[in-house]
């Protein structure tokens, strides 16, 4: 799989990672303490227990209610206690901005959450993902592009993050898992599927990817809790793709907030007459890239993903590289898979036999070496030199 480059700012928050999970729950629990007053109490004081060591005056100097200060003196003790039950579960992940686990990009955005409750294969939530949204009542041929477009992106390697709402998100969550792994933020807590109808989806996705939240465990659905939500499903991800969506849309609060954090926006053109193609069409015009192939969006995040890819490990078991191996110019774990490759063509399971790696890992390595001309792509899921590349 590809890895994205470690946190700049997780040193600076490796004082925090001393403070009990206890402590943690305890700040993050209290009325009105959400990401922004998480943020300025850790400028202020330097840690969660440090916050919870001060005195009444100091928490009043610095802002805090008394409602809040009351809560942080006199926590939910069964509350807390529960979620720690939850986290016992063998699938179950609590994650904290101090933790190395917590995705890079959630932790560059203005009002990242300091922690996250997760269900699944919580490193994936450090991969780089492609968040594809849109309506909740698409048309079917807006769910047969989702669909296209999801398994494709998630058969080349990227994640894909969605909402788990009904629509568009239900179907680019269960096309990705067909050829790889999905990411459902929900605006539930962890333990919660909404809508229920996708109870089997949340278990395939628990399977084969994460389900992941800021909301504790037993928290229902409320209004408010989604658009919080979308500021994760783009910031998790190195763009997001609108299929389809309304002019006023949920689907389009995402898209504009995943610009606000320096994301790429990607939208699928349709029918003028189609009112579902109008929100997609608004985001053209605000600059969103018009995209018609997958091929386009890896295209575009190509320069992302080089970076995610530079640094990790080499492939186990190849021969080392002299000065008269092929593919100079490559980095030597894709130079190796070059030389694995060989000179007829193979399937992904065949590389996945001869280098011991995960075929998510090996189909991003060959992503990358198709764009830069190295590898090419043939029917039936086979892969050969390029042309000209020995």
């Amino acid at each position: 799989m590809l890895h994205l480059p470690p946190d700049p700012g997780l040193s600076r928050r490796r004082d925090w990672a001393s403070a009990p999970i206890g402590d943690w729950l305890t700040l993050i629990l209290a009325p009105r303490v959400g990401p922004r007053t998480f943020a300025r109490l850790m400028a202020g004081f330097g840690s969660p227990s440090a916050v919870l060591a001060a005195n009444d005056a100091r928490l009043d100097q610095i802002g805090l209610k008394p409602e809040t200060v009351a809560a942080l003196r006199q926590p939910d003790r069964a509350l807390i206690d529960a979620i720690l039950t939850w986290t016992e579960q063998p699938d179950a992940h609590l994650i904290t901005l101090a933790d190395p686990r917590y995705p890079p990009l959630l932790a560059e955005i203005a009002d990242p959450p300091p922690l996250l409750y997760a269900r699944g294969d919580a490193d994936l939530l450090s991969e780089p993902q492609i968040a594809i949204v849109g309506s909740r009542n698409p048309s079917p041929g807006g769910r047969e592009i989702t669909s296209d477009f999801a398994r494709r992106l998630a058969g080349h390697g990227l994640i894909v993050t969605s909402g788990l709402a009904i629509g568009i998100d239900g179907a680019a969550h269960a096309a990705a898992l067909e050829a790889g792994h999905s990411i459902a933020v929900l605006g539930t807590g962890p333990d919660r599927v909404y809508p229920a109808v996708h109870r089997d989806l949340a278990r395939g996705i628990v399977e084969r990817g994460v389900m992941v939240s800021e909301l504790p465990p037993g928290q229902g659905p409320l209004a408010s809790s989604f658009p919080r939500r979308n500021r994760l499903i783009s910031g998790l991800s190195l763009g997001v793709l609108v299929t389809e969506a309304a002019l006023k849309s949920g689907s389009l609060i995402t898209a504009r907030m995943a610009l606000e954090q320096g994301r790429e926006v990607f939208a699928v053109p349709g029918s003028i007459r189609n009112p579902l193609s109008r929100g997609c069409h608004a985001l053209i015009r605000e600059g969103a890239k018009l995209v018609e192939e997958p091929e386009e969006i890896l295209a575009e995040l190509a320069p992302q993903l080089h970076a995610a890819l530079a640094g990790t490990e080499l492939v186990r078991g190849a021969p080392a590289i002299g000065a008269e191996d092929p593919a100079p110019a490559l980095p030597p774990e894709q130079a190796q898979l070059l030389e694995i490759l060989g000179h007829d063509p193979v399937t992904l399971d065949e590389l996945t036999e001869r280098t011991g790696l995960a075929v998510e890992r090996i189909s991003s390595m060959l992503l990358l070496m198709e764009l830069d001309g190295h590898v090419s792509s043939l029917p039936g899921g086979r892969y050969a030199r390029a042309p000209g590349a020995s």
